[in-house]
């Protein structure tokens, strides 16, 4: 994440810790295991469900907030992290719920002595009163139910598709927990500025919540298409496809990427968009590398008329910084947006100002036909490329490229490709003082 989508990470825990605390002062002079144990179900349950919500508002792709964040990548790289933080404080709320009463069960301790409880007259109270049971043996199941749904989600050693099957289900396991926080969350706290706060959080996740459960999350950014043409590259165990696009695509800009669905089984997968865009010739194209389960078998289930839906455009990696020289670094098949923003300068007119651009792509597979049409894209579009068989001319490194670019400190520089090799060549420059927050762009092509 960017230094900015680091602050927004954790300042989203620190301020709804301190709003809490501030309302909440007793915790800090409450004695007894019980009194403490009270305020601190309290804020993790706080802390969990907030970060929930955020994650679920940002699973529906919002698309003014993602120039904000950098992209849908960068939108979905805190997604994650929100849910990794969400499960490991959801294990600390239950373990400080559970871990109690399991020490008075086993003898270990004294119960709490309760005073009588006052009459409650607040009708509302009295039904969140009557409801506690309900809601806290729901919502320990969907608290499971959450972890391992969290689980399958972060081990990528699960199948992407096994992955989307099961997360689907996690919206339900969400709404669970809403009925399970409001029922249970402090009354008070609901007339707290916290509390409308909260309100809106469980509205915007429950909403989002249901528009997943309906498969609508980026329904209005969907255009149905046909495949048009395919062309295979051995050498790269690549598959290049083209699709006519019907009415309603609102054209993309070199960089973007789109979520394709072939199959309504295996759903909608990300790829790089591969192509400039031309209004009076609606197609897009996209290159796959068979690296998973699912795209090593395109190339078998795809054929040319078949329909495809296709969602988008997302993504800022666009080229979009004003300078007048750029590094452009594409690994692997991590070429795929440099290529369409060659042909989008070839296509643009002679006169239109454009930057010094010099393109590595590093790669340890060989195809002729594709490195002879990179090549020629690259000329076309005057871009000075530079080209690296890992078994012939070495790995591509921080200090080649200076060495090859020696004016690199004025240049910008982009980076698609393995996010190890991005993070090295981040940490790199960085020791070099290239300006890494307006000057170093990567596309974090991961989804989960």
């Amino acid at each position: 994440m960017s230094r900015f989508n680091i602050r927004l990470f954790w300042g989203f825990w620190l301020i709804v810790s301190a709003g809490w605390l501030l309302l909440n002062p007793e915790i800090f002079s409450a004695s007894g295991l019980f009194a403490i144990r009270g305020h601190i179900v309290q804020l993790s349950g706080l802390l969990a469900m907030a970060a929930m919500s955020v994650a679920m508002i940002l699973s529906l792709r919002p698309r003014w907030l993602e120039k904000r964040i950098d992209g849908l990548d960068k939108m979905y790289r805190i997604h994650k992290w929100l849910g990794i933080g969400a499960l490991g404080v959801s294990v600390f709320h239950w373990l400080w719920s559970q871990g109690p009463k399991w020490a008075v069960g086993a003898g270990w301790l004294s119960p709490p002595v309760r005073g009588p409880r006052p009459e409650i007259t607040d009708p509302v109270r009295a039904l969140f009163g009557s409801l506690r049971g309900t809601a806290e043996g729901i919502g320990e199941w969907a608290f499971y139910a959450s972890v391992v749904l969290l689980v399958i989600a972060l081990v990528k050693l699960v199948p992407y598709h096994l992955f989307r099957q099961t997360h689907r289900i996690f919206p339900v396991a969400y709404l669970v927990l809403v009925f399970h926080s409001v029922v249970l969350i402090d009354y008070d706290m609901w007339f707290t500025p916290l509390g409308p706060i909260l309100a809106l959080l469980l509205l915007g996740g429950s909403y989002a919540a249901v528009l997943s459960l309906l498969g609508a999350i980026g329904g209005n950014r969907r255009v149905s298409g046909e495949i048009v043409t395919m062309r295979k590259y051995p050498g790269v165990h690549s598959l290049e496809t083209e699709i006519q696009l019907a009415a309603g695509w609102p054209g993309h800009k070199s960089g973007q990427f789109a979520f394709v669905t072939s199959n309504r089984i295996e759903g909608a997968h990300p790829y790089t968009i591969a192509s400039a865009w031309r209004a009076d010739n609606p197609k897009i194209t996209f290159i796959t590398k068979g690296l998973g389960d699912h795209t090593s078998k395109l190339s078998e289930k795809l054929k040319t008329g078949q329909k495809v839906t296709v969602e988008g455009p997302y993504g800022c990696f666009t080229f979009d910084d004003g300078l007048s020289h750029q590094i452009w670094v594409g690994a692997g098949i991590g070429i795929t947006p440099f290529i369409a923003r060659l042909k989008e300068m070839a296509a643009a007119d002679p006169d239109t100002p454009t930057p010094e651009i010099d393109l590595f792509h590093s790669t340890r597979e060989v195809d002729e036909a594709a490195l002879s049409r990179l090549a020629a894209d690259a000329r076309a579009a005057n871009v000075r490329l530079h080209v690296l068989i890992d078994a012939q001319d070495g790995t591509l490194s921080a200090d080649r490229i200076r060495e090859t670019v020696p004016e690199w400190r004025k240049a910008s520089l982009w980076f698609c490709g393995p996010s190890a090799f991005g993070q090295a060549l981040r940490t790199d420059f960085t020791k070099q003082g290239m300006d890494m927050e307006n000057r170093f762009h990567q596309e974090l092509f991961e989804m989960r």
